[in-house]
């Protein structure tokens, strides 16, 4: 798959940025088409180095797999997936055409944002405690409805809060990445934002 996406039937359109504290990146993003919608993920493996990137990419081909689920059950997945690894936070936002529709759910401290074609956040996506593939709280997703040009905005603790008035969000998500990972990456950790446009489309 490309860095950034879109073609003439997707749902979203998406970009991301990312920098690693070590040659490898305990972050990693999963973005997924389906048939009537999206699957887009954030995964941050506990602390950094190889032992985080293999977490998180364990996490990837479970997600891949079984994009059009719910997203509780994939966390579910996911958790079964990764105990003998050193466990991920995630959030996962799954966008659904036919309903105008985002569902998302976070675990751990990846958290994001919906920017409604204004600018102005809709929603925050803020995890519960817990570590996939250790512990997990009581599951709960959320759903929100979304219009053509809303924006999700994912970014891993690596990433200092406050970006949101230092944004044009008519930029593309390509270009709102990059920003966000130049201006506020703490430089202390693994980083990585996820950035995607819901376009709507043939559901």
């Amino acid at each position: 798959m490309t860095p950034t996406g879109q073609d003439d039937h997707a749902a979203i359109a998406w970009g991301w940025a990312g920098s690693a504290l070590e040659l490898e990146s305990g972050d990693l993003h999963v973005v997924v088409p389906f048939q009537g919608g999206a699957l887009v993920a954030l995964l941050d493996g506990l602390g950094h180095g190889p032992e985080a990137a293999a977490a998180a990419s364990a996490a990837a081909p479970v997600l891949e797999a079984h994009p059009s689920e719910s997203v509780v059950l994939l966390v579910q997945r996911c958790h079964d997936a990764l105990r003998k690894t050193r466990g991920v936070v995630m959030s996962l936002a799954s966008f659904h055409v036919a309903a105008s529709s985002m569902t998302w759910i976070g675990i751990g401290n990846v958290d994001g944002v919906l920017l409604r074609t204004n600018g102005q956040p809709a929603e925050a996506i803020v995890g519960r405690g817990g570590v996939v593939g250790y512990q997990i709280p009581a599951l709960r997703e959320k759903t929100v409805r979304v219009s053509p040009g809303d924006t999700l905005i994912m970014t891993t603790d690596g990433i200092r809060g406050g970006f949101i008035g230092e944004l044009v969000i008519d930029d593309s998500p390509q270009a709102l990445a990059e920003l966000i990972l130049a201006r506020f990456a703490k430089g202390s950790d693994d980083a990585h934002v996820m950035v995607a446009r819901y376009l709507g489309g043939p559901p």
